[in-house]
């Protein structure tokens, strides 16, 4: 292995590796090597990180949980790079390359609550029934203006005409056009890194984008999307905007989600397991479906993990509050697009583009498979308007979290470990939030009450 990272590494001249570590937020953390000391730590498995960064909430603390750091001896974890996510790093004076890495015990095992390997062992289920599943992100962000004062609300930038916008622009050409300069730098920085992005429209939203990926592995896509957020944060910045990819940035302006298209292919047979040759809806697919709405609303912290996720799930929000399914239906949770049976699929629109990759795909995956495995029927489709029927999701991460360690036929298939130690996080984080005086209470309390 060290001799293909040899290889890659002096065909792209590169000088510095950045191996990157994403944490149960999807934060990415990790170090910078020169080149030939990358290659001669990964050579005598001397890349190591203190085990506790994956304990490390959004605030910068870190969660009080003994199974992270094993108390204050606080080990070092075993990072190895996986060649195939390698890709030269865009934007850098020195020839940089960014490589994801796993995290492995000093026995060998991999570390649990990491979490490309919590998906991992969610995808080794489907292993063993000779599926091969296929994931196909779509990442909406907004560009703002750069805000240095958290008190102050987000506002649009101004775009290439010296005018920010004013109002929503789904689809529209010539709003995409006041950004062009961005977008161009996105593309290319993508293509400098091997992205496989394909396209990207303007969405609801005020300075609202969408970038989609073409579909593939779930592991792969989910180190394309980190890496794809670390560009677009550097391109902005670059171009003097921010880039935010939180849930529900603007009070008044849609959520943004990571819709998620979930295929399965039959690894004997290369054939679509999901669709059937009538054009119709295989048991597979129905299954798969009834497991999604039996327990995606229990795992909610899994695709909707801050507090301001829960912001964006609301009616009239352009995001689904409940898991109904239907046929090119964009008010469900979980939407059949139309398609052949070669390339059927369902789109789970529930993850916040704040979510962590890993995790929200993860959570999706391990809900299809409990409903594949114990045969459940998903409920009836319908039409027209979801939001009218009940809301069967949390109304706060404080909900979602009760709900999620009730959760124990998900809890026994990604690990008791694991899921401790995301609730521990959660839950130091919620406290740090229920702390703090928001504007609305001084607006309407101080002197009222």
């Amino acid at each position: 292995m060290t001799t293909d990272f040899k290889s890659w590494i002096d065909e792209h001249k590169i000088g510095e590796v950045e191996c990157l570590v994403p944490d149960l937020n999807g934060v990415v953390r990790g170090k910078v090597w020169p080149a030939h000391k990358f290659l001669q730590s990964a050579d005598n498995d001397s890349l190591r990180l203190p085990s506790s960064v994956f304990a490390v909430t959004v605030t910068g603390e870190y969660a009080d949980d003994e199974s992270i750091a094993e108390s204050m001896s606080d080990p070092d974890v075993s990072l190895r790079p996986d060649i195939r996510s390698i890709c030269v790093a865009p934007g850098f004076k020195t020839p940089t390359a960014f490589v994801v890495a796993d995290a492995y015990l000093k026995n060998g095992q991999p570390f649990e609550i990491a979490p490309r390997h919590v998906l991992r062992r969610v995808l080794d289920l489907y292993d063993a029934m000779d599926w091969q599943i296929l994931v196909a992100p779509e990442l909406e962000f907004y560009l703002t203006q750069i805000n240095a004062d958290p008190d102050l609300p987000l506002l649009p930038p101004t775009g290439r005409s010296g005018r920010a916008e004013t109002s929503p622009q789904p689809y529209g050409l010539e709003a995409v056009t006041e950004y062009e300069d961005i977008i161009e730098d996105i593309y290319e920085h993508a293509e400098t890194a091997s992205l496989h992005l394909d396209t990207m429209i303007h969405e609801a939203g005020t300075a609202q984008l969408e970038i989609n990926f073409n579909h593939g592995d779930p592991i792969q896509l989910c180190d394309q999307v980190i890496v794809f957020k670390r560009i677009v944060r550097q391109v902005a910045l670059k171009h003097g905007v921010y880039a935010t990819f939180m849930a529900k940035p603007m009070e008044f302006q849609p959520g943004s989600a990571m819709h998620l298209h979930i295929s399965a292919v039959d690894r004997k047979t290369g054939l679509n397991l999901f669709g059937t040759e009538d054009n119709g809806l295989s048991d597979h697919f129905r299954h798969f479906v009834g497991g999604l709405q039996n327990y995606l609303s229990e795992v909610a912290p899994l695709f909707a993990p801050n507090v301001n996720s829960f912001r964006r799930m609301r009616p009239s929000h352009s995001a689904p509050i409940n898991l109904q399914w239907g046929y090119d239906n964009r008010s469900c949770g979980l939407r059949v697009p139309i398609s052949d049976p070669a390339n059927a699929r369902i789109e789970n629109r529930l993850p916040g583009a704040d979510s962590n990759p890993y995790l929200a795909i993860a959570a999706s995956l391990v809900c299809g498979y409990l409903g594949v495995r114990d045969t459940i029927d998903p409920l009836p489709m319908v039409e027209g308007n979801a939001y009218l029927h009940a809301r069967t999701l949390p109304r706060s991460l404080d909900e979602g979290l009760d709900r999620m360690l009730a959760c124990q036929p998900v809890i026994d298939l990604l690990g008791d470990p694991f899921i401790r130690a995301f609730f521990q996080i959660k839950a130091a984080e919620l406290n740090a939030y229920e702390g703090v005086i928001s504007s609305w209470e001084r607006d309407h309390l101080l002197l009222k009450v």
